[in-house]
């Protein structure tokens, strides 16, 4: 199509701030950044499907945004880019004005990219083309547009977040489809956003007060999954920072995504519910040198991209800290602009209270590929009013580097070494003593010393990216194979245990044992020092059939089963009665890290070690033990000398194990509130009812059991 300018409206100057398309008295500002362009078009259209109305070549350049204002246009107008310039890919120009540009801006967009018969590539895929030969084929009328939206349409009927402090969180990490995408689940929209809302109350049920959703970005479907009849279920594959996924509305895409997500986020607030988004800007879906042009590829390379390549051609390929072909470049002032004005718009328009971060070690990697905790993103993040009140919590690696205990002061982080070190000792192996105590007691070895608490700690066990918790405690080894990757996909370094038979068995005495271990991992999760995350249904039973990365099965496989909700409705009372445990004793959400010392003038420490025999040493240097004892002292008042106190055993010998209990002052006597050994009903104690224990001055902790007892008159 020609890209002479044509329209009917009126154009005047416009701003070049805000970016994006913004809804004025009279219209709409449009505003493009590309520092390397010749020319941008601004193509209007009626329909997602078809010519535009309008073509209107945006003349005004300031700062290398090019902008303009249309009247007479307003919310839920389509509209797409085309933009010229060189196409030389040695120097990282890869501009092609046959194809047309989603704005890097765009709040809602049209529906799905298709790259039938790789109509999206830049470069000439067939035979006698090749990547420095442009590709003539015109995307407009199918490639996907963008929609204006006017971000005070919508009424949040005074709206607000709960407060809540890191220490007093549960998290819950979930995909907003998979959530209500099974049959099962029997609400009015399954797979949506309204769907989701519908299914609150069991989180209200179960305790939970932040949900981290997977990603809700718009994304695009890698091509090879599409080859294979699969697609990226997950979502880590952004391609509109900040356009909610158009495929979880549940009535069209012309910008009822948007509404439908400010729903949700004001249902989940009205429950007392935080809502933390999981966020990928550490690439695109736009992928390595050979994928599509969708969006920042064409309008500006590299401005967005960190490029590499040999002397000769410089700039023709991507760094790829990431795994997934392309890595965004943090030394890029439109980068960090880029990403600070999407954390800003989740937070101010659509009411967000957090971000998790993907690989968030990409965003302090400087030029040359060091990472640094003071990189610029992160001093951007920090001087930010609008992201002051935010939870930022990082995935500390990315495929070259681990960070855990490394970011900055205002930041938390996904705590791998707290899952390891739990996954094995309750597996059983030995030598994990002295790791353990780190973990239980918030990670002082990675976050004492920089300033920040136990609770900058996220404590997991499980997470969308691995085995769910059935599945740690139900198989050896992954089974992959309906990923189309011949099972190699996938980590092999998982630290599960079958518990003597693979996958499905009708064997009672294994599917006790594994009902334990499930009990055993949540005990260790919430009653540890730290922020808690539940992957979503472990609490009942979840199961992706061993496959441990289950990003491509948008399917029953991943999709959550509420029949097991119903079935298992034991172990989602055991994990609600342990969630509403820790509520019951501030010591369980103290901030600071225990000290071993007596804080309030009651005669007991705070925190104390024991050894099974009444010592106090769990006998770190011993490479055969496997059973730890702590003491926490549960008084509120200054000075009570007949406080409440928590002991907790955990045992994961395959040996039962006599343990000495310490003595209680005063009249106080032990009761048993929790042990995971014992019958379903038998095995966690409502408030009030624990058992006193007699004789008093020991317990039998059963094998592989977890057991906490309460000291109190």
């Amino acid at each position: 199509m020609s890209l002479a300018h044509r329209t009917t409206k009126t154009v005047v100057k416009g701003r070049e701030y805000p970016l994006g398309a913004t809804v004025t008295a009279g219209g709409v500002n449009f505003a493009l950044y590309s520092r390397n362009a010749s020319a941008v078009f601004l193509l209007l259209f009626d329909a997602p499907n078809g010519e535009p109305t309008d073509v209107i070549q945006l003349r005004e350049r300031d700062k290398f945004i090019w902008h303009a204002e249309v009247r007479g246009i307003g919310h839920g107008q389509l509209y797409g880019y085309k933009v010229q310039g060189e196409y030389r890919p040695e120097w990282g120009l890869r501009f092609n004005d046959v194809k047309l540009m989603l704005d890097p801006y765009a709040k809602a967009v049209t529906g799905k990219f298709r790259n039938d018969d790789n109509v999206l590539l830049a470069y000439e895929p067939h035979p006698g083309g090749g990547e420095f030969v442009k590709d003539p084929r015109d995307t407009t009328a199918f490639a996907p547009k963008a929609v204006v939206i006017d971000d005070n349409a919508f009424d949040w009927q005074g709206d607000e977040a709960p407060d809540l402090k890191l220490e007093e969180l549960f998290i819950y990490e979930v995909h907003v489809k998979g959530f209500t995408a099974h049959p099962s689940s029997k609400v009015a929209s399954p797979g949506t956003y309204l769907g989701f809302i519908e299914k609150i109350p069991h989180l209200k049920r179960l305790g939970i007060n932040a949900v981290e959703l997977l990603p809700v970005h718009e994304y695009y479907v890698d091509d090879f999954l599409v080859g294979r009849g699969l697609t990226n279920y997950w979502g880590y594959n952004s391609i509109g920072f900040f356009a909610p996924e158009s495929s979880y509305a549940s009535s069209g895409t012309l910008g009822s995504q948007v509404e439908e997500f400010k729903t949700l986020v004001r249902a989940l607030h009205k429950a007392g519910i935080m809502v933390i988004l999981d966020v990928v800007y550490n690439h695109t879906g736009e992928g390595s040198e050979l994928g599509p042009s969708l969006a920042f590829r064409g309008i500006d390379n590299p401005s967005y991209y960190s490029l590499t390549g040999p002397p000769d051609q410089s700039r023709r390929y991507y760094t790829n800290f990431t795994g997934c072909g392309n890595s965004l470049n943090f030394d890029s002032q439109a980068v960090i602009r880029l990403v600070m004005d999407s954390l800003r718009y989740w937070v101010d328009v659509m009411h967000v209270d957090g971000f998790r971060f993907d690989l968030a070690s990409v965003l302090g990697r400087e030029e040359g590929g060091a990472y640094r905790a003071s990189g610029p993103f992160f001093h951007s993040v920090a001087q930010a009013p609008a992201l002051n009140r935010a939870i930022l919590i990082a995935e500390p690696w990315d495929i070259g580097t681990y960070q855990v205990g490394n970011f900055p002061v205002d930041w938390s982080e996904w705590n791998g070494r707290f899952r390891d070190t739990v996954r094995r000792f309750n597996k059983g192996d030995s030598g994990q003593l002295a790791d353990l105590g780190w973990r239980l007691t918030g990670s002082a070895d990675l976050y004492g010393d920089d300033g920040r608490s136990a609770y900058n700690s996220i404590n997991f066990i499980t997470c969308h990216d691995g085995f769910t918790l059935h599945d740690l405690v139900a198989y050896n080894g992954k089974h992959n194979e309906a990923n189309g990757e011949n099972n190699n996909d996938g980590c092999d370094d998982n630290h599960s245990w079958n518990c003597g038979v693979e996958g499905d068995t009708t064997d009672a005495g294994v599917l006790s044992l594994r009902r334990q271990l499930m009990k055993n991992h949540a005990c260790a999760l919430f009653f540890a020092s730290g922020t808690p995350m539940l992957l979503g249904g472990d609490e009942f039973a979840r199961t992706q059939r061993g496959n441990n990365n289950a990003y491509c099965q948008d399917n029953a496989l991943s999709w959550f089963d509420w029949d097991l909700a119903e079935k298992n409705n034991d172990l989602v009372e055991f994990f609600r009665k342990v969630i509403a445990f820790v509520g019951r004793y501030p010591v369980l959400e103290r901030r600071q890290f225990s000290l071993c010392e007596d804080l309030d003038d009651d005669q007991i420490p705070d925190f104390s070690w024991f050894g099974t025999d009444g010592s106090d040493s769990p006998h770190w240097n011993d490479s055969q033990s496997r059973t730890i004892c702590m003491q926490l002292d549960a008084s509120t008042n200054p000075g009570e000398l007949t406080g409440q106190r928590l002991f907790f055993i955990y045992n994961a010998h395959f040996e039962p194990k006599h343990v000495q209990l310490p003595a209680l002052d005063n009249g106080a006597r032990w009761h048993r509130a929790i042990d995971t050994s014992l019958a379903a009903g038998l095995d966690i104690a409502d408030e009030g009812k624990e058992i006193l224990l007699n004789p008093a001055d020991f317990y039998f902790a059963n094998s592989r059991s977890t057991v906490v007892l309460i000291g109190k008159a």
